[in-house]
């Protein structure tokens, strides 16, 4: 490869292959087969870079490593042509995939051997490389990547730690990477730069990273080891852009999915803060919010916190007339939790608003079957709670 390009699709070529490929009367990507939206060709000037360094420390030409990958692009693309559009795209992708496997090998070989420079636009490449495709993930870490992206998001570096934390969690997308990125004891690193990492993104990142790995639920048992992912989290959901507290709460929500870690969520001061961003707009998480707080009702610990807010029974309230689908879903599961455990002083809070009977009565007859369920069982503890009320023991 002598001169790296860019086509539409994201993915990186030979400049000349792939304007074979496309004056060829292809119109697709080789790598993924989608149809390319223009046929422009940008430089990848990060790769090319890499190219010249790699060529120049290993005192070789660069046009005989550019006739390599050339001529084994040609000789597919030859015998694609005799042998039908099948076997055209049979070729191609294996050229595609040689590709991806040289440019992995070698960008993780920078990763270990290079300058800070090198080591940053090689991590940038990863980053991108990890982006597009499960193939392109797998092929990374198969070239050896894990290990040393981890080391690197101890980094003094800002942008190489936030280009290694975020490369892992695009290969984290890959499920069997999750257990092999777990494996190489990134975990306590990855909370370090969750913890302080150098730019806001690094530590976004780094919460999307924890998000993405705990959908395992053996990942879900090791991070709920280090009480400090949990303190992290929160300071994110308190400090982070829009997106990154939505990270965090997604994040905090899949750790809360196993029920040992809740109390240390809560621990944390997941609670208090979760209720504040309820009334903030602008946090854009309010739908997040309540279902991470209707999770941590199942504990005692998150139930005590949540009864002594006074202002979380009305939005709750408010939410289940005019919340999406998924807001109402929370509201009505958190009520039904407080008004089994509170008994009659929450049924009372309840029923001295005036707009709990019918917000609760619409949605019994208009949302999902399991929505549905759990309106239909508070509006039967209210009728009882009232009924009571009229009728006390003689």
């Amino acid at each position: 490869m002598k001169d790296p390009v860019i086509v539409a699709s994201g993915h990186t070529y030979d400049r000349n292959s792939i304007a074979r490929w496309i004056n060829s009367g292809h119109h697709t990507c080789p790598k993924s087969g989608k149809r390319l939206i223009h046929t422009a060709l940008m430089p990848n000037y990060a790769l090319k870079s890499l190219l010249h360094q790699w060529c120049q420390d290993n005192n070789v030409p660069l046009i005989e490593n550019s006739t390599s990958s050339s001529s084994r692009f040609e000789r597919s693309s030859s015998k694609s042509k005799l042998s039908g559009k099948d076997t055209d795209r049979v070729s191609a992708t294996k050229a595609a995939m040689d590709a991806v496997k040289m440019t992995a090998g070698f960008l993780v070989g920078k990763l270990a051997m290079g300058s800070t420079e090198i080591q940053r636009q090689a991590a940038y490449e990863l980053r991108l490389l990890a982006k597009t495709g499960m193939d392109n993930r797998r092929i990374i870490v198969e070239a050896g990547a894990i290990p040393f992206l981890v080391t690197l998001l101890s980094s003094t570096d800002p942008r190489i730690q936030e280009n290694a934390v975020t490369a892992l969690l695009n290969l984290s997308i890959f499920d069997n990477n999750k257990i092999l990125i777990m494996a190489a004891g990134s975990i306590d690193s990855i909370i370090n730069v969750l913890e302080s990492g150098k730019t806001m993104e690094a530590r976004e990142n780094a919460a999307a990273t924890i998000f993405s790995l705990s959908i395992i639920n053996d990942c879900k048992v090791t991070i709920g080891t280090r009480p400090r992912a949990f303190s992290a989290l929160v300071g994110l959901l308190r400090e982070g852009t829009a997106s990154g507290k939505k990270d965090a709460a997604s994040a905090l929500f899949n750790l809360s999915l196993n029920n040992a870690n809740k109390a240390s969520i809560v621990v944390a001061g997941a609670v208090p803060l979760l209720i504040e961003l309820l009334m903030d707009d602008k946090a854009g998480i309010t739908d997040d919010a309540m279902a991470l707080l209707a999770l941590l009702s199942g504990c005692s610990e998150g139930l005590e916190e949540i009864k002594e807010s006074r202002i979380l029974m009305p939005i709750a309230i408010d939410l289940l007339r005019f919340g999406s689908t998924k807001g109402k879903e929370s509201s009505i599961t958190l009520l039904l939790g407080l008004c089994k455990d509170g008994g009659e002083e929450v049924a009372r809070r309840l029923l001295i608003n005036p707009r709990s009977i019918p917000s609760l009565q619409s949605l019994s007859a208009d949302c999902s079957l399991k929505a549905r369920r759990k309106a239909d069982a508070l509006l039967r503890l209210l009728n009882r709670c009232c009924s009571q009320s009229h009728n006390p023991a003689g």
